[in-house]
This record gives C-alpha cells, structure tokens and sequence, in this order.
C-alpha cells in the first residue's frame, strides 16, 4: 500500500490557488494554451491528477484508523476495559481469558478488512496505470491514466473506455457524432449518440486538434450523470466564437466507444472529480430488527451483571464485618493495603467482580453472527431455482446484513414497469383520427386474412385518411432517437448479416421507441438511418423520402415529451411531437379528439402503454423565432435548464393531434403467482408506478393485486377536483373503518371473500397534497394520519404518476408510522433507487433500465418470481436460525456463569473462579461456539417445499415474534433453572462424600470441573434437541465438540505442561472419570436440567401448537412426504363467442398470455405416499381430521375462481 498524498495535495491546492476553487465554475484551458492577449485574464487554476482512490486505508494509517473502527463497537470497546482492568489491578482470572477471544476478534477483522483493501488498492493501480494516447505538440503521446491533468487533449479509439470526463472535440465520423455504451455506469447497454462542438467537428488529426485554440467555461463538478452545462470560447479570429456545452458534448469516465474508429477529448473532469468517483459515495448503513434486538439484549445482561457485582461487593463487606470472619491471612495481603481507603477498596473488589462475570457477555457471538451472515449469504446465491437461464444471472447478494430482515417483512412496495412487466416493449395497434392500424392485419387500407375479428372503426380510409395515416407513420417514423445499426461485431465475428445481406437492427435507450419504430416497419414504413443531418425513411412504394433534422426537443420526465423540427425534400417544416396523453391533450388545437381519446381509454384500460402523436406546420418565420429562442437558452450559463424548458414549452403549442399508439408490457412470468403468495403470507403490497391510472390499475388486476371482490376507492385528482381533498380523505375513512371489525386478516388461506376487501388508487398530485403540512385553516385536519389510516385497512395500494423522490417519501411515510412495520422495495430503474435506498430492505431487479437499482440495492435477483423463495423461504430459514442463535448465545452464557456467582457465597466472596482458566478462554470459543453455528447455517425446522406451498407459515414469524421479552426471559430463566441444577446438584453430591476409592475427597477443582462438564453437556443437548434438520455434518459437529472437550481436559489435565507456572488441573479430570459417583451425577444433572424443557415443549405442542408445529407433525407422521405435490392441468375453458381481440394474438407465445386472456385453470392434487388415502394441500392443519374419500381414495379441489381482465 503506497503513501496516499490526495488528501495532502488537496489541502496544499485550496491554500495555494486562493479563492477560485469555491466559485461555481472553472476554466478549462484547451491543450493548456493561454488565451490570446486581451480575450480575458488568465487565471490557472489546479485540479488534481487523474488518480482513482477507492482503498479506505494506507499503509501508514491502517492499524490505527482499523484499531478506531473497530473499538467504536460497543462489545469490543467494553472488553477492552475489561481487559485494561485485569492488567491493572489483582483479579481473580488471568487477562488472558479477555484477552485472547478478544484479541482473535480484532486480529481476524483486521486481516479480513486488510485483505479487501489490498484487492482494492490492488484494483486502483490497474486503472491508474492503464495507458491512454494524449495529444503533445501536434504528435500523440502515451502516458500513464493518472498522469492526465485537466486540459489535455486525449484521443480514444474503438472499444476503448474513457479515462476521465471528457468534452468531445471531433470524431472519425463527418457529423461530428460517435456512439457510446454507458453499462458500467447505468447498466444500459444501448448506444447513445453524442455530438462534437459544431465548429471543431472537422479537426481529425492530431496536428489539426492541436491547433485549436478555446477555453471551456463549465460548472464543478457534481454527480449527476446526465446534467452538464457549460460553454466554449474558440478563438479564430479577432472575436471569440461561443457556443453552449450539454450532457451530449460530455464523455464520461468508465463510458465505452463504439462504432466509431477514434474521437478526441478534452480532459475537464478528472480522477475523484469525475462524475463516475462521485457516484462511489457510501450508502445509509442499515440494521436490522434482530440486530436491535439483541443490543437491547445486551443492555439487560450488562445490567445484570452490574448488579451481580455489586451485590457481591456489598455482601463482602457485610461478611468481613464479623471480626471472625476476615480476609483470611494466607491471602498475604500487606499492611498498605489492609489501611487503603475503604471506597477505593470496594471499587477495586467491583472491578474485579466485574471481571469475574463478564463472561455473561460473549464477544464470541458477534463474530459467531458476522460468519453466520455472510456464509447464510452463499444460499441465495447458489439458489438454482433463483438462477434465470435466460440471462444466465443469479440472485447477488449486496449486504449480508440484513439477511433475517427478509423473514420480517410486513409491506412491499413494488415498481411496475420492468418489475410486474417483462419491459419487453410490443407495438399491438395505433389509431390515426379514429382509424384502428395493426401490423399485419391492414396493409394499404386491406384488411388482411386473420384479422376478421378486430374492433376496427373504420377498415377502407378513404383518400384523405389515408394521407393522415402516412404523415402519422411518418411522425413516428422521424419523432425518436432510435440508432440503426447495420451488423453486430462480438469478438470478431460479425452478427446480424441474413443470406449474404446486412440485415439492420435498432437501438435506443427505450425500449417504447425500440418498439414504435419496429410497428411502424410493419406497417410499410422503414426508417432506414440518420446520415449527414438527413433522415431516411423507406415508404410503402419502396421510395426513399429523405428529411433533414433541424433540432431534436429531447425528451424528459417533467414534460413527459419530445420533439423534432425536419425539412421535407421540398422545403416543407414540421414540428413532431409525440408524449403522454396528459402532456400532448392540452396542447391541442385541433384533429378527431374524442375519437382518439376513447380509444387511448379503452386500451388503457386493457393494460396498454399509450402514447399521442400530433404535429405543426411551421414557416420559416416561425422556425427562425424558434431557431432563436432555442440558441438564446442553450447559451445562457445560469439557469439554462429552466431557460430551456421554457423555450420548449413555447414551441410545443398549437399542435395538430394525429392520432395515438398502443404498445404492450406483458406481465412477469408467475409475477400474479408471487403476489398472492405475499398476500397470504400477511405482507401489504403498494405498487408505485409513473404510469397512467388506467394502465397501472389494469396491471394490478392482471397480477391479483386487485381481485374481482375488491372494492376500489379512488383517491385521484379527478374526484377532489369534485370534492375537496378533506371531504374525500374523510368519506374513504368513514368507508373502510365501518367494516373495520371484518378485515382482521388473521386467517391462515388470506383475504376471505365473506368481507369487504378494499384497494386504494392515489396519483402524485393528490398524494402530494396529502404529505403538505397542515395549512392555516382548521378543517384540513392531520391528513397524513388520515391517509395512514385509509392505507392500514386496505389490502393493496396502486400509487401511479409518481415521481422518483415521491416513492421514497411513501415508504419513508410508512417507515415512520405508529407500528414501524418492516418496508421493501423492488424495482429494477434509476427511478426506483431512492425508494430502494430508502426502505429497510432493497431488492433490485435485473431488468432493461440499467443497473442502478441492481447497484444501490441490498439483494439483486433476476425476476421478480425470484421474491416469493427469497421471502418465505430463504427470509423465514434465516429469521429462525439467527433468532435460536441469539437467544441459545444468552442461555448458554448463563448457564455458565451463574453457578460462578453462586459459588462466591460459599468461598467468603474472595472472588475464586469456579472453572479453571482453559476452561474460562475456550467455553464460547471451541467448545459450544462450532454447534450454533452449523444449526444457524443449515437448520430447516420446515420442508422449504411447504413454505413455498403454505405462504402462511410466513405469519408464525412476523413482528420479530421468535424475539420477544417472553421468550428473551424463558430463555434467561431456563439457563438460571439449569445454572442452580447444576450448581447445587454438584454441591449436596459433594457432600460429606467420598467419591474415590481409595478415600480421597474432591478439592475445589474437581467440583468446578464437575459443574462446567455436566454444563458442556447440558447446553450441547439442549441444541440438539432444538435441531429438526439432521445431516452428517450436524453429528460430526455436534458429538465432534463433545468429543473434543473430553479430549482436550484429559490432554489439559494429563499432562504437566512447562510454560504454565501452576498445576492445579493435573490428573483432575481424570480423577473425577475414575469415579462411579461423578458418571452418576453427571447422567443425573444433564437429564434434570433438560427435563423441564422438554415437558414444556411436549405439553405446548399437545394442548396449544402452533401452525408450524403443526405441519411439523404432520411431516414426521408421513415421513417427510408431506410436500410431494403432483399438478394436474384441466382442460382450457372454451373462448366465448363474442371474445374480442386481434389477429395477431394467434401468433403469440403461449407462456406469455394476454391479460385480456382467460387463465388456464389448475387443479392441485396431494399425494401421501404409502398411504392408502389421499387428500388436498390446503387443509394441511387438519390433517389428522377426517377427510373426504372417493372410491378411488383420492379427493381434489378446484383452485378458486382467477381474475381476468
């Protein structure tokens, strides 16, 4: 690890260059040229190098920055004190017994965190020293990536990746434009296009780019990966020429070249000031309810063991009262002692109490839940059954922290587009003035074979329809960003050529875009390519049409559109303009509205991503007022985005509405199977989605959000506009707590039909008002209290038109309500990170809009199916397992150090340990510590088949219910019964007895050896009796520790060890083996201790088992065959005669149904094997009850009735 001087220099910069680095923009110096004399001041300012710095340490601050970290630790720090104390004052155990575990724990982490740093570093130098080609004198040079500097002029080639933050300066390409993947920065694989300034596109070589004489004026830099503004000042002649600078003028650090031989750059951001470093920032640590748990845990134990202490202290003193009672005088304590200070001295015998009994809190079981998490981890990632084929992707694991988190989950907030949907874009049907088009099915106004069954308005457009119909395919044709390509190079191999010819394919960073072209390809028209500022579009006649593109109004999420401005080959313009209909409505002045609007309702309301498409005819007047305002905007420094949006606003008015387009996002695979399965396992489901109402709400039905019995109540613009927002709020509520008394969900089969069932929709702008603060007038009421309440009583909730930040304020809002349930959110876009971020698990899909999601989540997975085994599966093994580890480390500890304290009462309280010193060191770290851990990893209390099958079982969990005070104190109170068993069980054995055969008594040693041995037995039976999933590795381990003991104390005890400087435990272990007595004893504790436990548990099970005990019952009786299930299909029920839909959906995949389609109904049949009778899944709980038999002996029910929309 080298010396990290960025911090340094840093500092050295801000004093050195004075006050210019905290202004809001820089000056960039092309190819470090001073700008001639009387252009402006030349200031040079300093930046720092091009080094990247992910590493957290050095090799100079590694041991104390880790050594910082790691005593921050509440345990860790409180160990130390105790160890400080043993090496200060006379205690009764050796440092070493602190020491040692504690040190293990350090020195593991410390090597641990050290290695993954040194990979880090490791990481660094790779990129720091790749080589990058830089433009010098007119020649190009190689040099290191880390020695670039702000200014330089760099030129990238094909497949290369961008070193730092660039400002494109020219390309190989006429145009001036290069094509660029940015997946390692948003995980989109598409081509972008980014364009050259205008007037040094034509600099191509290196000689040509190195006579360029501007300066660049920009902003500092900030993480926002698609904002950039700035200007530049090309100096040509006597006047400077300026010209504005966007996001599509800047390269970014870690983006790919593509298509494009080479292009040349100047550097303006550079190492940790790039835009990708900026991204590294560290996410929210988050914790889980387990872990709150047990340091509430701790807390109880450290006050116990406080007051263990000072009750022995004071109880020393009150024995030593009695003169005939004192110190006795082999302790050879001296005279200064004897005359210290009374408090002194009762402070040092509480120290040396404390301990004498911090046992009680084991550091060991810190390290035993970290290796517990992070080796739990590997199950979710070696899943088969959550690895997707077809991307070849497995679940990733991004925190191992909050795996028990995932059994605890109360709501799922859920995106829809991508997350519900495959985001797999199909065009199914545009209507231009009310005329139905569908690919293949109408072709030059024919209806063609197959489509007889269409909903068509009109199917022979006259004349004029028809040119309205060719200027609307136009429209689309031109009104996107789509980039064709004509072959696909991978490795040398070139794909995509078809019998001999180059066979083009479309790309873009929308998938909508992707699909409107292709439709529109089916429909007769071509878009061919975008070469020298001409687009090229093929019509039905096989003609080219050329249009050139004046300017491009990109689209964005606040305006919900975009626009283009073409010249036709005979000097006509347009504007194009295509978006939301909510976006372009407004705007229109004219056209068949009505028409167009019911049909854009009406798919809609079928599941459909609609969009309008309307266009203005311009003059050259016009255009010249446009040209004017847009250049007016982009040059403006200060405040340009704002400028900007205005100036579109102003051209994108007076629209000419053509018509409107359908295109389908079919739902997730099992995407309805998974949200019932959530449903009946009591989580809520909200989806949150930019979408449409319409399209949203038909999603939910599709995938049983929304079920047919549901009662929808609408919280939407549209009816407060009608009624006042507070007149709503309170009607709704009024709705839902009237049947309030029948919506206890508390049945194991979920929501019942017998009661009412309530969904909510709520839009953005209504939610927004919701989460306003109360305003000065009285009747607003607390409407965030009133909404809660709404949401509480509903079964799901459809949030649609929401922004990004508005879906994190709803699971926030959640979060922070009265029971402070357990939130997740899944999604798989940028737009879904900060909802991700936000709940207290983030699930990330690994979808089509990037890798953002994937990134700043907890869990990454390949489909959203994926949830249902994460959940009730993998989430429910891992609650169970670490809650038992948790509550066994406090009982276990207990158990062993309560005889301790008992102990003192009979030895004067001189503060003599019961065990020996070995025994006292190695208790939590050899002898119990592996048996807790192979359970907490492979411990399977239920079949995970049946956790799939029975989502219900997922309830016996919830609300931390395997860590609640009743059982923290059972716990706590069955290691006291087992301590005193133990302790005094010993003790009247030990009594005027005498155990040898040749008349010798047991001395001191032999009893504390006696206790820690029935104790070691006692807590390793207890666990085994807790197992219910057996395997080799569980004996090995479990009898293998036992073993292990016996080895060790007869190994300890047998043999007269030199570096020790006593002997107590020699011959001892075997000593008290050679007893019949002791084998008696220790028979007769272990079964006396582990017996009320049992009984306990046999009379629970018998009189109030719960449903897990339940099930487990019934898999012993059938022998684990209780989750062989053998699906039956039933036949398709016949389409109705009038079922409408078009041609085309004959073509479609089967495994991939309409949702207007009826579902094929399933029939579930449970076989038992060796059984003579057999019977359904369902009623598992009654299992034992008589059940209906056939002749056949089998009996079946039919799954209920599905919702079909």
């Amino acid at each position: 690890m080298g010396m990290d001087f960025s911090t340094l220099r840093s500092l050295i910069s801000r004093f050195c260059a004075g006050e210019e680095n905290c202004v809001d923009t820089r000056t960039v110096y092309i190819g470090h040229k001073e700008p001639p004399p009387g252009a402006e001041a030349f200031i040079q300012q300093r930046f720092p190098d091009n080094r990247i710095v992910s590493s957290k340490y050095t090799f100079w601050n590694f041991v104390p920055k880790n050594m910082f970290e790691q005593f921050r630790r509440v345990a860790n720090f409180y160990f130390l004190i105790i160890f400080l104390v043993q090496l200060i004052i006379d205690t009764p155990t050796s440092p070493i017994t602190s020491g040692l575990p504690l040190f293990f724990v350090i020195i593991v982490t410390a090597i641990k965190q050290g290695y993954e740093d040194w990979l880090r570093h490791k990481a660094d130098n790779a990129v720091n020293q790749c080589p990058v080609d830089v433009v010098q004198h007119g020649k190009v040079v190689r040099t290191q990536s880390r020695r670039l500097r702000v200014g330089d002029v760099v030129q990238v080639k094909e497949d290369e990746t961008f070193p730092c933050d660039l400002i494109l300066l020219s390309s190989s390409r006429d145009d001036g434009t290069c094509y660029v993947t940015t997946a390692s920065l948003d995980g989109e694989s598409s081509h972008k296009t980014y364009h050259a300034v205008q007037d040094t596109k034509a600099y191509k070589t290196e000689r040509e780019v190195a006579c360029i004489h501007a300066t660049i004026d920009c902003e500092q830099p900030q993480p926002d990966l698609y904002k950039f503004r700035g200007n530049i000042n090309i100096y040509m002649g006597n006047e400077p020429v300026s010209r504005s600078l966007a996001s599509q003028n800047l390269l970014l650090r870690g983006a790919t070249l593509k298509n494009t031989e080479y292009i040349f750059g100047v550097a303006i951001y550079t190492g940790m000031e790039s835009k990708m470093a900026l991204n590294y920032q560290s996410k929210s640590q988050k914790r889980s309810a387990v872990e709150k748990s047990m340091n509430a845990y701790l807390v109880v134990y450290l006050c116990i063991l406080i007051s263990k202490a000072v009750i022995n202290t004071v109880l020393k003193y009150v024995w030593q009262a009695d003169p005939n009672k004192d110190e006795p005088w082999y302790n050879e304590k001296t005279e200064t002692e004897r005359q210290r200070h009374i408090l002194i001295r009762a402070f040092t015998d509480f120290l040396a109490f404390m301990v004498l009994f911090n046992y009680i809190i084991p550091v060991s079981m810190y390290v035993t839940v970290e290796m517990q998490k992070f080796l739990g981890s590997y199950f979710i990632m070696w899943d088969d059954e959550m690895l997707d084929e077809e991307l070849g992707e497995r679940a990733v694991v991004n925190t191992s922290d909050l795996n028990e988190e995932l059994g605890q989950v109360e709501y799922v907030f859920t995106d829809k587009t991508g997350t519900l949907t495959e985001n797999n874009m199909e065009f199914i049907e545009c209507c231009v003035d009310g005329t139905v088009y569908e690919p293949d099915a109408i072709c030059n106004g024919q209806v063609m074979p197959g489509a007889a069954d269409i909903d068509m308005i009109d199917t022979s457009p006259g004349p004029q329809a028809k040119e309205r119909a060719e200027l609307f395919f136009r429209a689309l044709c031109l009104c996107h960003t789509v980039q064709v390509k004509e072959e696909e190079t991978v490795d040398g191999i070139k794909h995509g050529i078809h019998q001999g010819k180059s066979s083009s394919f479309y790309i873009s960073s929308s998938p909508d875009e992707v699909a409107l072209v292709e439709g529109m390809k089916r429909l007769g028209f071509t878009y061919l390519r975008l070469k020298d500022g001409q687009m090229e579009i093929l019509n039905r006649d096989d003609e080219i049409e050329r249009f050139e593109l004046l300017e491009v109004l990109t689209f964005d999420s606040v305006r919900r559109r975009m626009s283009v401005i073409v010249r036709s080959s005979t000097g006509e313009l347009y504007l194009f303009c295509k978006g939301a209909d909510s976006s372009i409505f407004p705007r229109v002045i004219s056209g068949k509205v009505e028409q167009v609007k019911a049909r854009v309702e009406h798919n809609a309301v079928e599941g459909l991503r609609t969009l309008c498409v309307a266009y203005r005819p311009l003059s050259p007047e016009q255009y010249e007022q446009v040209c004017h305002l847009l250049t007016r905007a982009k040059l403006e420094f200060q405040d340009q985005d704002k400028l900007v949006a205005e100036a579109y606003d102003l051209i994108e008015r007076d629209l000419i509405l053509l018509g409107a387009t359908a295109v389908e996002d079919r739902l997730q695979e099992k995407a309805a199977d998974t949200i019932e399965s959530l449903h009946k396992a009591g989580m809520k489901v909200w989806v949150l989605t930019g979408d449409k109402m319409e399209t949203a709400a038909a999603t939910c039905y599709a995938s049983k959000l929304f079920r047919r019995s549901t009662q929808i109540l609408e919280l939407t613009t549209k009816r407060t506009e009608e009624q006042s927002l507070h007149d709503v709020l309170f009607e709704l509520k009024r709705t839902v707590l009237r049947h309030y008394g029948a919506m206890a969900r508390d049945t194991s089969s979920g929501l019942s039909s017998e009661y009412a069932d309530y969904g909510l929709i709520i839009d953005g702008a209504t939610l927004s008002a919701v989460m306003r603060p109360n305003q000065e007038d009285s009747n607003s009421g607390n409407y965030k209290e009133i909404f809660l309440e709404i949401c509480r009583n509903c079964s799901a909730v459809l949030c649609c038109r929401m922004a990004p930040l508005q879906k994190a304020q709803i699971v926030k809002m959640i979060k922070a309500s009265k029971e402070h349930p357990i939130t997740l959110a899944i999604g798989d876009g940028a737009n879904d990170v900060s909802m991700i971020l936000e709940a207290h698990v983030g699930i990330g899909i690994m979808g089509k809009e990037g890798r953002q999601a994937v990134r700043n989540s907890d869990y990454a997975i390949p489909k959203f199916k994926h949830l249902k085994k994460m959940l009730l599966v993998h989430g429910h093994y891992y609650y169970i397992r670490i809650s038992e580890l948790v509550q066994y480390f406090f009982y276990k500890n207990v158990c062993f150090i309560f005889p301790q304290f008992l102990y003192q009462f009979f030895c004067g309280f001189s503060q003599q340990p019961l065990y020996d010193t070995a025994y006292l060191t190695l208790y939590n770290i050899s002898f119990t510590s592996l048996p807790i851990l192979l359970y907490s990893l492979m411990e399977q209390h239920i079949n995970m088949d049946i956790l799939k099958k029975d989502p219900s079982l997922y309830r016996d969990i919830a609300k931390n219910s395997l860590l609640t005070w009743p059982i923290f104190i059972y716990w706590t109170v069955l290691g006291v019964y087992d301590a005193i068993v133990m302790f005094f069980g010993a003790y009247f054995l030990f009594d005027n007895t005498t155990f040898t055969s040749n008349g010798q008594m047991f001395g001191n040693w032999t009893f504390g050896t006696l206790v820690f041995t029935v104790l070691v037995f006692t807590v390793t039976f207890k666990l085994a009796l807790d197992t219910h999933y057996w395997t080799w590795i569980n004996h090995f381990v479990i009898w293998g520790s036992l073993v292990f003991f016996v080895v060790f104390s007869l190994l300890w005890g047998g043999i007269i060890w030199p570096f020790l400087n006593y002997q107590r435990m020699y011959y001892v272990f075997m000593q008290m083996l050679s007893s019949g007595p002791a084998w008696l004893s220790i028979i007769l504790l272990i079964t006396a201790s582990l017996l009320p436990d049992v009984v306990k548990k046999v009379f629970w099970r018998a009189l109030w088992p719960t449903t897990t005990e339940r099930i487990q019952n019934a898999d012993k009786l059938y022998k684990g065959q209780l989750s062989e299930f053998t699906p039956l299909e039933a036949l398709q029920p016949p389409h109705k005669a009038g079922s409408q839909r078009r041609g085309s959906a004959n073509q479609r995949n089967a495994a991939n149904p309409r949702r207007s389609d009826t579902p094929n109904k399933k029939v579930m049949l449970t076989r038992w094997q060796r059984m003579p009778d057999y019977c359904t899944f369902t009623p598992l709980l009654r299992l034992t009850e008589g059940s209906r038999r056939s002749k056949l002996g089998n009996a079946y029910s039919r799954a209920g009735p599905e919702t079909a929309v």
